[in-house]
C-alpha cells in the first residue's frame, strides 16, 4: 500500500533524486553513491533513488512503519532483532 508519504518522496526523487536518497538513508554511502550517479546520468540517479524507496517500502511491509533501521546498500534490520520474543501469557517456549 503506498502512503502519502511515499508519494511525496517520489515526487522529490522525480525532481532531485539525491535529495530522495538523503531522506531514505541519511547520510550514508548509498548518498554520496545517489550524488555520482546523478552527476553521470540523471537516469541513473533516478533508478538509484527510485530502488532505495523501493527497499524502504518493502521494509515497511515487513516489519511495520518505523519497525527497521537502514543498515546500508537497501537493507533493513527489525529494531527488536536478537531480543528475545515476548509471549505474553501464550505458553511459548
Amino acid at each position: 500500500m503506498v502512503k502519502a508519504s511515499d508519494v511525496l518522496l517520489i515526487l522529490v526523487a522525480i525532481l532531485f533524486p539525491p535529495a530522495a536518497a538523503a531522506f531514505v538513508t541519511g547520510c550514508s554511502c548509498d548518498l554520496l553513491i545517489n550524488i555520482c550517479l546523478t552527476i553521470l546520468g540523471y537516469i541513473p540517479g533516478h533508478i538509484h533513488a527510485f530502488w532505495l524507496i523501493y527497499k524502504k517500502m518493502q521494509a515497511e511491509e515487513k516489519y511495520g512503519y518505523g519497525g527497521f533501521h537502514y543498515t546500508g546498500n537497501g537493507h533493513y534490520q527489525a529494531l527488536n532483532q536478537g531480543s528475545a520474543p515476548v509471549n505474553y501469557g501464550t505458553g511459548g517456549p
